[in-house]
Protein backbone atom coordinates (compact mmCIF):
# COMPACT_ATOMS: atom_id res chain seq x y z
CA UNK A 1 0.00 0.00 0.00
CA UNK A 2 1.36 3.32 -1.15
CA UNK A 3 -0.12 6.77 -0.46
CA UNK A 4 -0.73 8.63 2.47
CA UNK A 5 1.08 6.97 5.16
CA UNK A 6 1.60 7.65 9.01
CA UNK A 7 -2.22 8.28 9.83
CA UNK A 8 -2.93 8.18 13.37
CA UNK A 9 -6.01 7.84 15.63
CA UNK A 10 -6.64 10.47 18.88
CA UNK A 11 -7.83 8.26 21.51
CA UNK A 12 -9.53 10.51 24.35
CA UNK A 13 -10.22 9.38 27.97
CA UNK A 14 -12.54 12.00 29.56
CA UNK A 15 -12.73 10.33 33.17
CA UNK A 16 -8.80 11.35 33.86
CA UNK A 17 -8.85 13.40 30.44
CA UNK A 18 -5.77 11.74 28.81
CA UNK A 19 -4.86 11.58 25.47
CA UNK A 20 -3.13 8.63 23.50
CA UNK A 21 -2.49 8.32 19.53
CA UNK A 22 -2.16 5.01 18.04
CA UNK A 23 -1.16 4.34 14.35
CA UNK A 24 -4.47 3.91 12.25
CA UNK A 25 -5.20 0.29 11.07
CA UNK A 26 -4.29 -0.38 7.59
CA UNK A 27 -7.25 -2.69 6.77
CA UNK A 28 -8.96 0.19 7.57
CA UNK A 29 -7.64 2.46 5.00
CA UNK A 30 -10.85 2.90 2.80
CA UNK A 31 -12.64 3.61 6.12
CA UNK A 32 -13.84 7.42 6.47
CA UNK A 33 -16.12 9.45 7.99
CA UNK A 34 -19.36 7.68 8.58
CA UNK A 35 -18.11 4.52 7.79
CA UNK A 36 -15.41 4.45 9.97
CA UNK A 37 -17.48 5.99 12.87
CA UNK A 38 -19.57 2.98 12.39
CA UNK A 39 -16.99 0.29 12.58
CA UNK A 40 -15.49 1.70 15.69
CA UNK A 41 -18.89 2.58 17.39
CA UNK A 42 -19.56 -1.23 16.41
CA UNK A 43 -16.65 -2.47 17.76
CA UNK A 44 -15.78 -0.17 21.07
CA UNK A 45 -19.28 1.30 22.15
CA UNK A 46 -22.08 -0.93 24.18
CA UNK A 47 -24.61 -0.53 22.17
CA UNK A 48 -27.22 -0.68 25.36
CA UNK A 49 -25.44 2.08 27.49
CA UNK A 50 -27.31 5.17 27.84
CA UNK A 51 -26.38 7.24 25.36
CA UNK A 52 -25.68 10.49 27.92
CA UNK A 53 -23.56 8.11 30.13
CA UNK A 54 -19.64 7.29 30.49
CA UNK A 55 -19.87 4.28 28.17
CA UNK A 56 -21.37 6.26 24.93
CA UNK A 57 -18.63 6.73 22.44
CA UNK A 58 -18.36 10.04 20.44
CA UNK A 59 -16.27 9.61 17.67
CA UNK A 60 -14.92 12.51 15.32
CA UNK A 61 -13.91 11.47 11.14
CA UNK A 62 -12.93 13.30 8.14
CA UNK A 63 -13.60 11.51 4.94
CA UNK A 64 -11.23 9.50 2.81
CA UNK A 65 -10.45 12.20 0.56
CA UNK A 66 -10.54 15.21 2.96
CA UNK A 67 -7.17 16.68 3.59
CA UNK A 68 -6.30 16.09 -0.22
CA UNK A 69 -6.71 18.85 -3.45
CA UNK A 70 -10.06 17.12 -4.24
CA UNK A 71 -12.56 18.98 -4.65
CA UNK A 72 -15.54 19.81 -1.75
CA UNK A 73 -13.94 17.09 -0.22
CA UNK A 74 -13.44 18.35 3.46
CA UNK A 75 -16.42 17.49 5.54
CA UNK A 76 -16.19 15.63 9.04
CA UNK A 77 -18.80 12.97 10.26
CA UNK A 78 -19.56 13.21 14.33
CA UNK A 79 -20.61 9.76 15.49
CA UNK A 80 -22.20 8.46 18.48
CA UNK A 81 -25.25 6.73 20.11
CA UNK A 82 -28.07 9.08 19.36
CA UNK A 83 -30.03 9.97 22.48
CA UNK A 84 -33.29 11.11 20.38
CA UNK A 85 -33.55 7.80 18.58
CA UNK A 86 -31.33 5.28 20.85
CA UNK A 87 -29.60 4.18 17.49
CA UNK A 88 -26.35 4.97 15.83
CA UNK A 89 -26.08 8.49 14.14
CA UNK A 90 -23.82 10.13 11.86
CA UNK A 91 -24.29 13.96 11.54
CA UNK A 92 -22.15 15.57 9.06
CA UNK A 93 -20.56 19.08 8.68
CA UNK A 94 -18.33 21.32 6.68
CA UNK A 95 -16.03 23.93 8.03
CA UNK A 96 -12.38 23.37 8.39
CA UNK A 97 -11.63 20.74 11.14
CA UNK A 98 -12.50 17.65 8.89
CA UNK A 99 -9.62 19.56 6.69
CA UNK A 100 -7.37 20.28 9.27
CA UNK A 101 -7.62 17.21 10.99
CA UNK A 102 -6.41 14.87 8.01
CA UNK A 103 -3.64 17.44 7.01
CA UNK A 104 -1.99 16.26 10.11
CA UNK A 105 -3.17 12.82 9.56
CA UNK A 106 -5.42 12.04 12.46
CA UNK A 107 -8.28 9.88 11.05
CA UNK A 108 -10.71 10.33 13.93
CA UNK A 109 -10.89 11.58 17.23
CA UNK A 110 -12.32 8.79 19.35
CA UNK A 111 -13.73 10.08 22.80
CA UNK A 112 -14.81 8.01 25.45
CA UNK A 113 -15.48 8.12 29.42
CA UNK A 114 -17.15 11.06 31.94
CA UNK A 115 -15.85 13.26 33.87
CA UNK A 116 -16.65 12.78 37.60
CA UNK A 117 -17.65 16.41 38.23
CA UNK A 118 -20.44 17.09 35.44
CA UNK A 119 -19.91 20.95 36.63
CA UNK A 120 -16.57 21.37 34.80
CA UNK A 121 -15.80 21.83 31.34
CA UNK A 122 -12.84 21.13 28.87
CA UNK A 123 -10.87 21.59 25.66
CA UNK A 124 -8.76 19.37 23.25
CA UNK A 125 -5.95 21.09 21.94
CA UNK A 126 -4.86 19.07 18.34
CA UNK A 127 -1.35 19.59 16.76
CA UNK A 128 1.51 18.42 14.42
CA UNK A 129 2.58 17.45 17.79
CA UNK A 130 0.21 15.63 19.20
CA UNK A 131 -3.46 16.10 21.40
CA UNK A 132 -4.11 17.10 25.00
CA UNK A 133 -6.97 18.13 27.21
CA UNK A 134 -7.49 21.15 29.51
CA UNK A 135 -9.97 22.12 31.90
CA UNK A 136 -11.56 25.89 30.43
CA UNK A 137 -14.05 27.03 33.53
CA UNK A 138 -14.26 30.32 31.93
CA UNK A 139 -15.96 28.63 28.80
CA UNK A 140 -18.91 27.26 30.94
CA UNK A 141 -22.37 28.54 29.51
CA UNK A 142 -21.06 30.19 26.31
CA UNK A 143 -22.61 30.57 22.98
CA UNK A 144 -21.19 29.59 20.05
CA UNK A 145 -19.93 33.04 18.59
CA UNK A 146 -18.86 34.17 21.56
CA UNK A 147 -16.86 31.19 22.68
CA UNK A 148 -15.11 31.47 19.00
CA UNK A 149 -14.60 35.32 19.27
CA UNK A 150 -13.12 34.71 22.73
CA UNK A 151 -10.50 31.37 21.29
CA UNK A 152 -9.26 33.64 18.68
CA UNK A 153 -7.79 35.46 20.98
CA UNK A 154 -5.77 33.37 22.08
CA UNK A 155 -5.38 30.73 18.94
CA UNK A 156 -3.17 30.96 16.06
CA UNK A 157 -5.29 32.35 12.66
CA UNK A 158 -4.39 28.66 11.08
CA UNK A 159 -7.14 26.78 13.98
CA UNK A 160 -10.12 25.78 13.46
CA UNK A 161 -13.05 24.59 16.00
CA UNK A 162 -15.38 22.21 17.00
CA UNK A 163 -17.53 23.25 19.63
CA UNK A 164 -21.09 23.32 21.56
CA UNK A 165 -23.29 25.71 22.94
CA UNK A 166 -25.79 25.72 25.68
CA UNK A 167 -27.84 23.34 24.76
CA UNK A 168 -25.33 20.80 24.59
CA UNK A 169 -23.66 21.58 27.86
CA UNK A 170 -27.55 20.92 29.22
CA UNK A 171 -27.75 17.44 26.87
CA UNK A 172 -30.84 18.20 25.52
CA UNK A 173 -31.57 16.00 22.88
CA UNK A 174 -32.02 18.16 19.91
CA UNK A 175 -27.98 20.08 20.43
CA UNK A 176 -25.88 19.84 17.93
CA UNK A 177 -21.94 20.17 17.12
CA UNK A 178 -20.33 23.10 15.74
CA UNK A 179 -17.76 23.81 13.16
CA UNK A 180 -15.95 26.83 12.17
CA UNK A 181 -16.07 28.08 8.03
CA UNK A 182 -12.99 28.98 6.17
CA UNK A 183 -14.15 32.63 6.94
CA UNK A 184 -11.40 35.23 8.61
CA UNK A 185 -14.10 35.41 11.80
CA UNK A 186 -14.37 31.63 11.69
CA UNK A 187 -18.50 31.85 12.31
CA UNK A 188 -19.11 28.54 14.04
CA UNK A 189 -21.94 28.21 11.75
CA UNK A 190 -21.69 24.35 10.43
CA UNK A 191 -23.40 22.16 12.18
CA UNK A 192 -23.30 18.36 12.35
CA UNK A 193 -27.07 19.03 13.73
CA UNK A 194 -29.06 15.74 13.68
CA UNK A 195 -29.46 13.21 16.59
CA UNK A 196 -28.32 15.22 19.45
CA UNK A 197 -24.50 14.71 19.46
CA UNK A 198 -23.88 17.55 20.84
CA UNK A 199 -25.62 16.58 24.27
CA UNK A 200 -23.08 13.42 24.09
CA UNK A 201 -20.73 15.83 23.44
CA UNK A 202 -21.70 17.80 26.67
CA UNK A 203 -22.10 14.84 28.45
CA UNK A 204 -18.41 14.08 28.01
CA UNK A 205 -17.79 17.41 29.23
CA UNK A 206 -15.92 18.75 26.35
CA UNK A 207 -16.94 22.16 25.32
CA UNK A 208 -14.56 22.74 22.60
CA UNK A 209 -11.66 21.07 20.53
CA UNK A 210 -9.26 23.22 18.41
CA UNK A 211 -7.16 21.27 15.18
CA UNK A 212 -4.24 23.54 14.06
CA UNK A 213 -2.56 22.27 11.46
CA UNK A 214 -0.18 24.87 11.09
CA UNK A 215 1.51 25.01 7.66
CA UNK A 216 0.45 21.43 7.25
CA UNK A 217 0.08 21.11 3.31
CA UNK A 218 -2.51 18.80 1.59
CA UNK A 219 -2.22 14.64 2.00
CA UNK A 220 -0.43 13.45 -1.26
CA UNK A 221 -1.70 10.49 -3.26
CA UNK A 222 0.04 7.45 -4.79
CA UNK A 223 -0.80 8.38 -8.26
CA UNK A 224 -0.23 12.16 -8.02
CA UNK A 225 -0.51 12.93 -11.43
CA UNK A 226 -3.32 11.40 -12.26
CA UNK A 227 -5.43 12.03 -9.15
CA UNK A 228 -4.31 15.69 -9.99
CA UNK A 229 -5.99 15.46 -13.80
CA UNK A 230 -9.17 14.09 -11.88
CA UNK A 231 -9.07 16.95 -9.96
CA UNK A 232 -9.09 19.07 -12.59
CA UNK A 233 -11.29 17.74 -14.81
CA UNK A 234 -14.20 16.52 -12.27
CA UNK A 235 -13.68 20.74 -11.17
CA UNK A 236 -13.92 21.52 -15.06
CA UNK A 237 -16.97 19.82 -15.60
CA UNK A 238 -18.82 20.85 -12.55
CA UNK A 239 -18.40 24.49 -13.02
CA UNK A 240 -19.41 23.63 -16.93
CA UNK A 241 -22.79 22.14 -15.93
CA UNK A 242 -25.94 23.45 -14.23
CA UNK A 243 -24.53 23.92 -10.61
CA UNK A 244 -27.99 23.64 -9.09
CA UNK A 245 -26.77 24.86 -6.18
CA UNK A 246 -25.37 27.80 -7.06
CA UNK A 247 -27.93 30.22 -5.27
CA UNK A 248 -28.41 27.80 -2.19
CA UNK A 249 -30.46 25.33 -0.95
CA UNK A 250 -32.91 28.21 0.06
CA UNK A 251 -34.02 28.66 -3.57
CA UNK A 252 -35.50 25.26 -4.06
CA UNK A 253 -38.43 26.31 -1.58
CA UNK A 254 -41.21 27.04 -4.51
CA UNK A 255 -40.26 24.04 -6.11
CA UNK A 256 -41.30 22.21 -3.00
CA UNK A 257 -44.05 24.44 -2.26
CA UNK A 258 -45.48 23.23 -5.56
CA UNK A 259 -44.79 19.46 -4.51
CA UNK A 260 -46.51 19.65 -1.29
CA UNK A 261 -43.66 19.35 0.68
CA UNK A 262 -42.93 22.48 2.19
CA UNK A 263 -44.69 21.68 5.34
CA UNK A 264 -47.34 24.18 6.96
CA UNK A 265 -48.63 24.27 10.64
CA UNK A 266 -46.73 21.18 12.01
CA UNK A 267 -47.56 19.07 8.96
CA UNK A 268 -51.12 19.91 8.33
CA UNK A 269 -51.15 21.48 4.54
CA UNK A 270 -48.25 20.40 1.95
CA UNK A 271 -48.23 24.59 0.96
CA UNK A 272 -47.95 27.62 2.91
CA UNK A 273 -49.54 30.70 2.13
CA UNK A 274 -46.18 32.82 3.16
CA UNK A 275 -44.21 31.11 -0.05
CA UNK A 276 -43.24 34.52 -1.29
CA UNK A 277 -41.81 35.79 1.83
CA UNK A 278 -39.96 32.77 2.62
CA UNK A 279 -38.56 32.24 -0.87
CA UNK A 280 -34.66 32.14 -0.63
CA UNK A 281 -34.43 34.96 -3.87
CA UNK A 282 -35.39 36.90 -1.50
CA UNK A 283 -32.21 36.24 0.14
CA UNK A 284 -30.01 36.78 -3.07
CA UNK A 285 -32.06 39.55 -3.57
CA UNK A 286 -30.92 41.41 -0.28
CA UNK A 287 -27.22 41.05 -1.25
CA UNK A 288 -27.15 43.52 -3.62
CA UNK A 289 -28.48 46.40 -0.61
CA UNK A 290 -27.22 45.30 2.30
CA UNK A 291 -24.12 43.02 1.35
CA UNK A 292 -24.04 39.40 2.19
CA UNK A 293 -22.86 36.73 -0.54
CA UNK A 294 -23.05 33.31 -1.77
CA UNK A 295 -19.48 31.76 0.02
CA UNK A 296 -17.79 28.05 0.34
CA UNK A 297 -17.99 27.12 3.69
CA UNK A 298 -14.71 25.05 3.53
CA UNK A 299 -11.14 25.27 1.75
CA UNK A 300 -11.78 23.62 -1.79
CA UNK A 301 -15.12 24.07 -2.17
CA UNK A 302 -16.37 24.49 -5.22
CA UNK A 303 -19.78 24.55 -4.82
CA UNK A 304 -20.50 27.47 -3.01
CA UNK A 305 -23.81 26.76 -1.83
CA UNK A 306 -23.73 28.63 1.48
CA UNK A 307 -25.30 32.03 1.69
CA UNK A 308 -23.70 34.87 3.92
CA UNK A 309 -26.87 36.72 5.36
CA UNK A 310 -26.77 40.28 6.70
CA UNK A 311 -29.21 42.30 8.52
CA UNK A 312 -30.68 45.61 7.09
CA UNK A 313 -27.80 47.54 8.21
CA UNK A 314 -25.60 45.74 6.45
CA UNK A 315 -23.92 43.37 9.58
CA UNK A 316 -23.39 39.74 9.17
CA UNK A 317 -26.80 37.65 10.66
CA UNK A 318 -25.82 33.91 10.05
CA UNK A 319 -24.91 31.27 7.22
CA UNK A 320 -26.37 29.44 5.55
CA UNK A 321 -30.17 29.62 6.15
CA UNK A 322 -30.85 26.59 4.05
CA UNK A 323 -33.99 25.14 2.77
CA UNK A 324 -34.53 22.82 5.73
CA UNK A 325 -34.83 25.81 8.21
CA UNK A 326 -36.90 28.15 6.20
CA UNK A 327 -39.44 25.19 6.25
CA UNK A 328 -39.25 24.08 9.67
CA UNK A 329 -38.38 26.91 11.68
CA UNK A 330 -40.54 29.17 8.89
CA UNK A 331 -43.40 27.76 6.85
CA UNK A 332 -43.72 24.76 9.74
CA UNK A 333 -44.19 27.40 12.72
CA UNK A 334 -46.54 29.62 9.93
CA UNK A 335 -43.87 32.53 10.42
CA UNK A 336 -43.76 34.71 7.45
CA UNK A 337 -40.81 36.34 7.01
CA UNK A 338 -37.17 34.77 5.85
CA UNK A 339 -35.83 37.39 8.32
CA UNK A 340 -37.49 36.28 11.26
CA UNK A 341 -35.94 32.83 10.51
CA UNK A 342 -32.62 34.14 9.54
CA UNK A 343 -33.08 35.22 13.30
CA UNK A 344 -34.13 31.75 14.38
CA UNK A 345 -31.20 30.46 12.63
CA UNK A 346 -28.47 32.23 14.30
CA UNK A 347 -30.23 31.57 17.87
CA UNK A 348 -30.06 28.05 16.86
CA UNK A 349 -26.35 28.35 16.00
CA UNK A 350 -25.58 30.21 18.93
CA UNK A 351 -27.40 28.08 21.72
CA UNK A 352 -26.07 24.71 19.27
CA UNK A 353 -29.24 23.15 18.02
CA UNK A 354 -30.78 21.46 15.11
CA UNK A 355 -32.96 23.83 13.27
CA UNK A 356 -34.85 20.79 11.92
CA UNK A 357 -35.61 19.14 15.46
CA UNK A 358 -36.14 22.92 17.07
CA UNK A 359 -38.78 24.07 14.39
CA UNK A 360 -40.33 20.53 14.52
CA UNK A 361 -41.01 21.18 18.63
CA UNK A 362 -42.28 24.48 18.25
CA UNK A 363 -44.80 23.90 15.74
CA UNK A 364 -45.95 21.04 18.05
CA UNK A 365 -45.92 23.62 20.54
CA UNK A 366 -47.87 26.17 18.61
CA UNK A 367 -50.32 23.14 17.33
CA UNK A 368 -50.96 21.99 20.96
CA UNK A 369 -52.26 25.77 21.88
CA UNK A 370 -49.27 27.13 24.14
CA UNK A 371 -48.83 29.77 21.37
CA UNK A 372 -50.12 31.63 18.50
CA UNK A 373 -49.09 30.10 15.09
CA UNK A 374 -46.42 32.38 13.36
CA UNK A 375 -45.67 33.72 16.91
CA UNK A 376 -41.75 34.71 15.63
CA UNK A 377 -40.63 36.62 18.63
CA UNK A 378 -42.16 33.74 20.50
CA UNK A 379 -40.51 31.41 19.42
CA UNK A 380 -37.28 33.66 19.58
CA UNK A 381 -38.05 33.79 23.66
CA UNK A 382 -38.20 30.21 23.59
CA UNK A 383 -35.02 29.76 22.23
CA UNK A 384 -33.53 32.13 24.74
CA UNK A 385 -35.31 30.02 27.35
CA UNK A 386 -33.37 26.78 26.13
CA UNK A 387 -30.00 28.26 27.16
CA UNK A 388 -31.65 29.38 30.04
CA UNK A 389 -32.44 25.76 31.01
CA UNK A 390 -36.30 26.30 31.78
CA UNK A 391 -38.74 24.02 31.94
CA UNK A 392 -40.26 23.95 28.52
CA UNK A 393 -36.64 25.26 27.10
CA UNK A 394 -35.52 22.03 27.90
CA UNK A 395 -38.60 19.95 26.45
CA UNK A 396 -38.02 22.57 23.26
CA UNK A 397 -34.55 21.72 23.09
CA UNK A 398 -34.86 18.16 23.24
CA UNK A 399 -37.04 17.72 20.34
CA UNK A 400 -40.34 17.52 19.10
CA UNK A 401 -41.32 13.77 20.62
CA UNK A 402 -40.28 15.30 24.21
CA UNK A 403 -42.17 18.69 23.65
CA UNK A 404 -45.22 16.75 22.31
CA UNK A 405 -45.22 14.54 25.29
CA UNK A 406 -44.63 17.92 27.81
CA UNK A 407 -48.52 19.23 26.33
CA UNK A 408 -50.23 15.82 25.67
CA UNK A 409 -50.36 17.12 22.17
CA UNK A 410 -51.33 14.25 19.77
CA UNK A 411 -49.71 15.27 16.17
CA UNK A 412 -46.15 14.81 16.78
CA UNK A 413 -44.64 13.91 13.18
CA UNK A 414 -41.31 12.11 14.15
CA UNK A 415 -39.78 8.49 13.30
CA UNK A 416 -37.72 6.85 15.72
CA UNK A 417 -38.04 10.05 17.99
CA UNK A 418 -36.10 12.61 15.83
CA UNK A 419 -38.79 14.88 13.47
CA UNK A 420 -39.07 14.57 9.71
CA UNK A 421 -37.09 17.03 7.85
CA UNK A 422 -38.73 19.00 4.96
CA UNK A 423 -38.86 16.33 2.67
CA UNK A 424 -42.54 15.26 2.93
CA UNK A 425 -43.23 11.07 2.61
CA UNK A 426 -46.31 11.43 1.92
CA UNK A 427 -45.92 12.46 -1.63
CA UNK A 428 -42.06 11.43 -1.56
CA UNK A 429 -42.71 7.58 -0.48
CA UNK A 430 -39.79 6.39 -1.65
CA UNK A 431 -38.15 9.12 0.77
CA UNK A 432 -40.44 7.52 3.35
CA UNK A 433 -38.91 4.17 3.05
CA UNK A 434 -35.47 6.26 3.80
CA UNK A 435 -37.18 7.66 6.80
CA UNK A 436 -38.04 4.15 8.19
CA UNK A 437 -35.69 2.11 7.32
CA UNK A 438 -32.34 4.45 7.39
CA UNK A 439 -30.35 3.60 10.85
CA UNK A 440 -30.17 7.29 11.04
CA UNK A 441 -33.89 6.94 11.49
CA UNK A 442 -36.09 9.83 9.98
CA UNK A 443 -33.16 11.92 8.05
CA UNK A 444 -33.37 13.17 4.35
CA UNK A 445 -29.56 13.00 4.16
CA UNK A 446 -29.48 9.18 4.32
CA UNK A 447 -31.24 9.27 1.40
CA UNK A 448 -33.52 11.52 -0.45
CA UNK A 449 -35.56 11.15 -3.58
CA UNK A 450 -37.53 13.91 -4.97
CA UNK A 451 -39.61 12.34 -7.80
CA UNK A 452 -43.39 12.12 -6.72
CA UNK A 453 -44.21 10.13 -9.59
CA UNK A 454 -42.10 7.33 -9.31
CA UNK A 455 -44.13 4.06 -9.88
CA UNK A 456 -44.60 1.78 -6.48
CA UNK A 457 -42.56 -1.06 -7.83
CA UNK A 458 -39.62 1.43 -8.21
CA UNK A 459 -39.77 3.19 -4.62
CA UNK A 460 -37.50 0.20 -2.30
CA UNK A 461 -34.95 -0.11 -4.96
CA UNK A 462 -34.60 4.06 -5.42
CA UNK A 463 -34.57 4.21 -1.47
CA UNK A 464 -31.78 1.81 -0.60
CA UNK A 465 -29.79 2.38 -3.84
CA UNK A 466 -29.88 6.51 -2.51
CA UNK A 467 -28.98 5.17 0.70
CA UNK A 468 -25.99 3.40 -0.39
CA UNK A 469 -24.47 6.61 -2.53
CA UNK A 470 -25.57 8.66 0.48
CA UNK A 471 -23.53 6.15 2.86
CA UNK A 472 -20.46 5.76 0.69
CA UNK A 473 -20.46 10.30 0.09
CA UNK A 474 -20.37 10.63 3.80
CA UNK A 475 -17.34 8.27 4.26
CA UNK A 476 -15.46 9.96 1.32
CA UNK A 477 -15.31 13.47 2.89
CA UNK A 478 -17.03 15.02 -0.35
CA UNK A 479 -20.26 17.31 -0.02
CA UNK A 480 -23.25 15.62 -1.17
CA UNK A 481 -24.09 18.63 -3.09
CA UNK A 482 -20.81 17.71 -5.19
CA UNK A 483 -23.14 14.96 -6.35
CA UNK A 484 -20.51 12.54 -6.75
CA UNK A 485 -21.57 9.04 -7.76
CA UNK A 486 -19.98 5.63 -6.76
CA UNK A 487 -17.77 5.68 -9.60
CA UNK A 488 -16.20 8.75 -8.68
CA UNK A 489 -15.77 7.80 -5.31
CA UNK A 490 -14.11 4.66 -6.29
CA UNK A 491 -11.84 6.45 -8.90
CA UNK A 492 -10.80 8.93 -6.72
CA UNK A 493 -10.16 6.16 -3.62
CA UNK A 494 -8.16 4.25 -6.49
CA UNK A 495 -5.71 7.47 -7.51
CA UNK A 496 -5.21 8.47 -3.36
CA UNK A 497 -4.19 5.07 -2.34
CA UNK A 498 -2.57 3.98 -6.29
CA UNK A 499 -4.76 0.42 -6.47
CA UNK A 500 -7.72 -0.16 -8.89
CA UNK A 501 -11.33 0.27 -6.46
CA UNK A 502 -13.73 -1.82 -8.80
CA UNK A 503 -17.14 -1.07 -8.52
CA UNK A 504 -18.24 -4.62 -6.68
CA UNK A 505 -15.77 -2.83 -3.76
CA UNK A 506 -17.57 0.33 -4.18
CA UNK A 507 -21.25 -0.78 -3.36
CA UNK A 508 -20.02 -3.91 -1.45
CA UNK A 509 -18.05 -0.61 1.10
CA UNK A 510 -21.48 1.45 1.05
CA UNK A 511 -23.68 -1.90 1.83
CA UNK A 512 -21.27 -2.31 4.64
CA UNK A 513 -21.95 0.98 5.84
CA UNK A 514 -25.37 -0.31 5.95
CA UNK A 515 -25.06 -3.09 8.10
CA UNK A 516 -22.89 -2.45 10.26
CA UNK A 517 -25.12 0.63 11.11
CA UNK A 518 -28.14 -1.31 11.25
CA UNK A 519 -26.48 -4.36 13.41
CA UNK A 520 -25.44 -1.81 16.08
CA UNK A 521 -29.15 -0.34 16.56
CA UNK A 522 -29.94 -4.30 16.16
CA UNK A 523 -27.51 -4.87 19.38
CA UNK A 524 -28.94 -1.70 20.77
CA UNK A 525 -32.36 -3.14 20.88
CA UNK A 526 -34.18 -1.47 18.05
CA UNK A 527 -36.61 -3.70 15.53
CA UNK A 528 -38.07 -3.24 12.44
CA UNK A 529 -41.75 -2.49 14.52
CA UNK A 530 -40.11 1.13 15.00
CA UNK A 531 -39.96 1.55 11.11
CA UNK A 532 -43.12 3.15 11.56
CA UNK A 533 -44.86 6.61 10.27
CA UNK A 534 -46.61 8.39 12.86
CA UNK A 535 -50.50 7.89 12.77
CA UNK A 536 -50.80 12.09 11.60
CA UNK A 537 -49.19 11.15 8.73
CA UNK A 538 -51.20 8.08 7.98
CA UNK A 539 -54.26 10.48 9.00
CA UNK A 540 -53.58 13.92 7.65
CA UNK A 541 -53.83 14.06 3.82
CA UNK A 542 -52.14 17.01 1.79
CA UNK A 543 -52.26 18.31 -1.87
CA UNK A 544 -54.86 17.82 -4.75
CA UNK A 545 -54.89 14.02 -3.90
CA UNK A 546 -54.99 14.44 -0.37
CA UNK A 547 -52.29 12.24 0.13
CA UNK A 548 -51.37 10.39 3.33
CA UNK A 549 -48.86 7.72 4.42
CA UNK A 550 -49.71 4.79 2.84
CA UNK A 551 -46.79 2.13 2.36
CA UNK A 552 -47.29 -1.47 3.66
CA UNK A 553 -44.96 -2.32 6.26
CA UNK A 554 -44.30 -5.64 4.29
CA UNK A 555 -42.88 -3.33 1.17
CA UNK A 556 -40.92 -1.04 3.74
CA UNK A 557 -38.67 -3.95 5.42
CA UNK A 558 -37.63 -4.82 1.95
CA UNK A 559 -35.02 -2.00 1.90
CA UNK A 560 -33.12 -3.92 4.48
CA UNK A 561 -32.60 -6.91 2.07
CA UNK A 562 -29.74 -6.35 -1.02
CA UNK A 563 -31.64 -5.69 -3.98
CA UNK A 564 -28.67 -6.39 -6.60
CA UNK A 565 -26.42 -4.07 -8.22
CA UNK A 566 -27.98 -2.22 -11.35
CA UNK A 567 -25.85 -0.54 -13.57
CA UNK A 568 -27.69 3.07 -12.60
CA UNK A 569 -26.29 2.70 -8.84
CA UNK A 570 -22.53 3.19 -10.07
CA UNK A 571 -24.03 6.78 -12.01
CA UNK A 572 -26.53 7.33 -9.27
CA UNK A 573 -25.42 10.74 -7.95
CA UNK A 574 -25.92 11.54 -3.74
CA UNK A 575 -28.15 13.66 -2.72
CA UNK A 576 -29.16 15.29 0.19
Amino acid sequence: MSGPSGDRLIRVDMTNQTVSIDAFPDEWKLLGGRGLSAKILLAECDASCDPLGPDNVLVMAPGVVSGTAAPTSGRISIGGKSPLTGGIKEANAGGNPGQDLMKLGYRAIIVKGQPADADKRYALDVTAEGASVKEVPDCKGMWNYALIENLAKSYPDTASFISIGPAGELRLAGASVACTDQESERHPARHAARGGLGAVMGAKGLKYVSVDPQKSGVRQPANKKEFMALCKGFTKDYLAGPQMFKTGTSTVVPVANMLNTFPYKNRTEGQSPDVETLDGHRIIESFETRGGRMHNCMTGCIVKCSNVVHDAEGNYKTSALEFETLTLLGANCAIQSWEDVADLDRLCDEVGLDTVETGAAIAVYMDSGKMEWGDADGAKNLLKEIADGTEIGKAIGNGAAATGKKTGHHRVPTVRGQALPAWDPRPLKATGITYCTSPMGADHTAGLIVNPGLPEEEWVQASQEAQMVNALCDSSGFCQFLQPTLDDIRTFYGHLYGEEISREQASDMAWQVLQDEWEFNRRAGLSEDGDQMPDCMKQDGIGPANAVWDVPADLVAQAYKRQGDREELFTMKASG
